[in-house]
């Protein structure tokens, strides 16, 4: 299904990139914007894909670019967070479907549209064999548990499949991702640096507090009702992104908390560098921006996901933020961050223009 994202015309010399990230919270969607970015500085002519929140945030941070609608992965979250590996190992003759009807299309626009190259960010039918075709991804280890020997297998495969895998990271010891986006692989691997449309900036105070909420639901409202509660007589001034892209935006206030459904990446920005500190979820690209901002944070990992509470621990361990669960997180535990540092800048310069040069095979 093709989307009317805008008026934008493309000529037919230009050398069109499809990027398409998995809808799974806004991270995905959000860390592909800095790549797009450079991907029209350099030249290119991106095409975006995804399915519901993620192509909703890139339609609404690129208006101009053409964008394809995908079929849903449509996994569900649990409630309570638990189980979700077997949740995911129950859906995964229905993501077979899915990788099916991805393969099928972007079969189909490379004959139509002349594509010479896909991004594909954790969606894994998103290649074809005729042009280049990059995965990206900070997990070359899914953790999951007893069975990570078994995701980080199947996943792995599935990287096999693509002619490179681009890791939003550091190669080196000081890095963001840790055991997963480091192991000892025998495909192309390329640390392309933290991927982040984030910059750090000298702006006024204007929030004690923000809370930067996304990720699947109902896990989403979940938190967000849980820090209300804990907020609504704190005398700080706080700001609430909800994460929600539904609809017309809405903004208000809630007790003493200023509410916004969602924000652009500009907006986001300006509001970050203006608040003192950051409470989310552990997520990978949530965590590449608060770097590259130096800001001070609070962890609460999203239950169930490995990855997450693996990260968070992380920080914890090198003195960067604190965290807590879900169910045992109150206000007095902002405390502990006066013990820790702030998640560092780790960014280098990357060499985009070598980089793109995978696109320019014939």
């Amino acid at each position: 299904m093709f989307l009317n994202c805008g008026t934008f015309q493309m000529k037919p010399a230009e050398k069109k990139i499809l990027v398409a990230p998995l809808n799974w919270g806004l991270g995905h969607a959000a860390r592909c914007i800095p790549l797009v970015r450079e991907l029209m500085a350099n030249g290119f002519s991106p095409i975006l894909a995804s399915d519901g929140a993620a192509l909703e945030l890139l339609r609404k941070e690129f208006p101009e670019l053409p964008c394809h609608e995908l079929p849903s992965y449509n996994i569900e979250y649990p409630s309570d967070g638990k189980h979700l590996k077997w949740k995911l190992f129950a859906s995964l003759p229905r993501i077979l479907k899915v990788v099916y009807h991805e393969r099928s299309l972007i079969k189909k626009w490379v004959n139509d549209e002349g594509l010479c190259g896909v991004i594909s960010d954790n969606r894994f039918g998103v290649r074809d064999k005729r042009i280049p075709s990059v995965y990206i991804t900070h997990q070359l280890t899914v953790l999951s548990g007893s069975t990570t020997w078994l995701t980080s297998f199947i996943h792995r495969l599935i990287i096999k499949k693509f002619d490179e895998c681009w890791v939003p990271d550091m190669a080196g010891e000081q890095n963001l991702s840790g055991t997963l986006g480091h192991w000892n692989s025998n495909f192309p691997v390329r640390y392309i640096g933290p991927l982040t449309r984030m910059k750090k900036k000298e702006l006024p105070p204007k929030y004690d507090i923000a809370i930067i909420l996304s990720g699947p639901e109902p896990q989403r409202s979940i938190v967000e009702r849980k820090l209300v509660e804990e907020f609504r007589d704190n005398p700080n001034k706080i700001l609430l992104v909800r994460g929600v892209l539904n609809g017309e935006r809405q903004i208000g206030q809630n007790f003493n908390i200023v509410t916004y459904d969602y924000m652009t990446s500009s907006e986001l920005e300006d509001a970050i560098n203006q608040s003192e500190v950051v409470i989310c979820r552990s997520g990978y690209s949530t965590m590449m921006d608060l770097s590259a901002l130096g800001k001070k944070a609070f962890f609460i990992p999203t239950p169930g996901q490995y990855e997450q509470e693996y990260l968070a621990e992380k920080m914890k361990s090198e003195g960067y933020a604190p965290y807590a669960t879900q169910t045992e997180f109150n206000i007095e535990q902002l405390k502990e961050l006066e013990n820790y540092s702030g998640l560092p800048d780790i960014r280098t310069k990357t060499d985009w223009r070598t980089l793109f040069r995978l696109f320019e095979r014939k």
